[in-house]
């Protein structure tokens, strides 16, 4: 995980992003995970559309794209209006055949890194509810659950009901956590 260089992404990237998003699903899928993500449901036009409103992050290794999330300022289909207080993270995804076990959480650790050096105090996160899996993926990366939202609109589809997670990466005194610590790896 030493050799990944992170960047945010281009239009240059948009059929890296749909390569990895859809190999994430069929993932999933195989992993008996499913209702969370479909093959063919997102297209270059979504993550072009984040881009214009947030940031899309790619990790590398080499001059293969294995890893990406994007990073939203705002999420009011989940969250509702919410002061500027938090950084949303959405399709955390890895390239499973390229990546040792534990990158994941080091991509969600470095856009933890993002969110603390914008000034904002909490990392949000959704996942499907009744995803068990992933709920217990997030809580033991220092993720509470606290909150659902029934009928979340979704870029490719039909509404579905999530788990709200959050994780401050404030400490009491209004430091950074030592999750957060640190300055954000650049290519």
């Amino acid at each position: 995980m030493n050799d990944l260089r992170f960047r945010l992404a281009d239009d240059t990237d948009l059929s890296a992003l749909v390569r990895l998003r859809d190999d994430a699903a069929r993932w999933m899928i195989a992993q008996g995970i499913t209702g969370q993500w479909q093959p063919g449901e997102l297209g270059g036009d979504h993550f072009r559309r984040v881009m214009a409103s947030g940031e899309v992050w790619l990790a590398e290794a080499g001059d293969r794209v294995v890893g990406a999330w994007e990073l939203w300022w705002e999420d009011e289909d989940a969250w509702g209006p919410q002061p500027p207080t938090a950084g949303y993270v959405h399709r955390l995804m890895v390239d499973h055949s390229r990546v040792p076990s534990g990158t994941g959480q080091h991509l969600l650790r470095v856009a933890e890194r993002r969110v603390a050096e914008a000034g904002r105090p909490l990392v949000r996160l959704d996942c499907l509810a009744g995803n068990a899996r992933l709920s217990a993926y997030y809580v033991k990366a220092g993720y509470q659950v606290v909150g659902h939202k029934e009928g979340k609109p979704q870029p490719g589809g039909t509404a579905k009901s999530f788990t709200l997670l959050e994780k401050s990466v404030r400490d009491g005194r209004g430091q950074e956590s030592p999750a957060a610590v640190g300055s954000l790896p650049q290519s």
